[in-house]
């Protein structure tokens, strides 16, 4: 994995424009112009922050967060990660890009106000498509072609809250799942969902996998708001994931048990409402159930009259996330329950 030297990306099939220098040795902030003319801004550029740190030679880690712009606690991390580190302390270079839907970010909104695309859902993009797209591109196109590893941070948003989890993909060959698997051990977390069949190929993670970079993804609490101990999971699985790749000395305290495996791969691992109504939660993210319990009830406070619905566990596992919105319409999104990876 070691270089001799590092690469510039080549910027020259994007329609955003490189405003910092990301292969000469030091440590330096800037950002990347996105092209996009619209009402509000139309002859400048929306910027996306960027940081690099470039030591001497080694592997070079793409950090991202920010992918959806209302998940707090990566960039945040990242941001905290970059202000921590010299060059001295760098085998190899790292690529930082803390809010990489820099216009959704800006807003507080899962997609972008630009287009209401959903970045996590566009790749492998196209430049000459609009921003979302081009972002995407971006990632595709210009920055995995340089980089040897991956690290993508997530929360659930103002929607949801996960258990500090990280995120482990597995590819059609089995090539990168190793490495994937590997990555995600060393982050720390006692949780570890492998993607497999939830892999979905829009994704940075789906990217990475047909570039052929190892990637993780993490997903941290949520709810819409920096929480203290997702934050903490966030810098400690970063530099424990960074010292296993190599590019940080840090050394690797062994772990008090495995992680838990688990995936989403059954009809009954999202639970939603089959109706209108309050959803009261009797059970909690990190919580273990057995198929049948009770998850909570659909509560009607403006019919006094209806009984409350009864929402119940359709399989066995670990409740992964939960919905941070009380109130239900039919569909909406209330639990995810995932199964132990046999």
């Amino acid at each position: 994995m070691p270089s001799a030297s590092f690469r510039q990306p080549d910027f020259t099939a994007s329609r955003i424009q490189a405003e910092i220098d990301l292969a000469s040795p030091g440590k330096r902030g800037g950002h990347l112009g996105l092209l996009w003319s619209d009402n509000a801004n139309p002859l400048g550029v929306y910027q996306i922050p960027a940081a690099c740190i470039v030591g001497s030679p080694g592997p070079t880690v793409l950090l991202l967060a920010g992918v959806h712009g209302d998940e707090y606690e990566g960039p945040v991390a990242l941001d905290r990660l970059y202000k921590s580190l010299d060059p001295e302390q760098i085998r190899g270079r790292l690529i930082i890009l803390p809010m990489l839907n820099a216009p959704a970010c800006r807003a507080g909104t899962r997609c972008s106000p630009l287009d209401g695309g959903n970045l996590n859902r566009a790749f492998p993009g196209d430049p000459d498509e609009r921003p979302t797209q081009a972002i995407a591109h971006l990632v595709s196109a210009c920055l995995l072609p340089v980089a040897d590893a991956v690290i993508d941070l997530h929360s659930g948003g103002r929607a949801s809250w996960f258990v500090p989890c990280a995120l482990a993909g597995r590819g059609r060959d089995g090539a990168l799942d190793p490495a994937n698997l590997a990555m995600a051990t060393a982050f720390g977390a006692d949780v570890v969902w492998v993607l497999g069949a939830a892999n979905d190929n829009r994704s940075v993670n789906g990217a990475a996998t047909a570039a052929g970079v190892p990637c993780i993804a993490a997903e941290l609490g949520g709810g819409g708001h920096v929480g203290i101990a997702p934050l903490q999971a966030a810098e400690t699985g970063l530099r424990r994931t960074l010292a296993h790749l190599g590019v940080l000395g840090d050394s690797l305290d062994p772990l008090s048990a495995p992680p838990r495996l688990v995936e989403l791969a059954h009809a009954g691992h999202r639970v939603t409402a089959p109706e209108p109504g309050l959803y009261q939660p009797a059970r909690q993210a990190g919580d273990s159930v057995a198929a049948g319990d009770l998850l909570g009830w659909i509560v009607r406070p403006d019919c006094p009259d209806d009984k409350p619905t009864e929402i119940r566990a359709r399989i066995p596992g670990l409740i992964l996330a939960e919905t941070r919105h009380a109130w239900a319409v039919p569909g909406s999104f209330l639990a995810f329950i995932a199964s132990d990876l046999a």
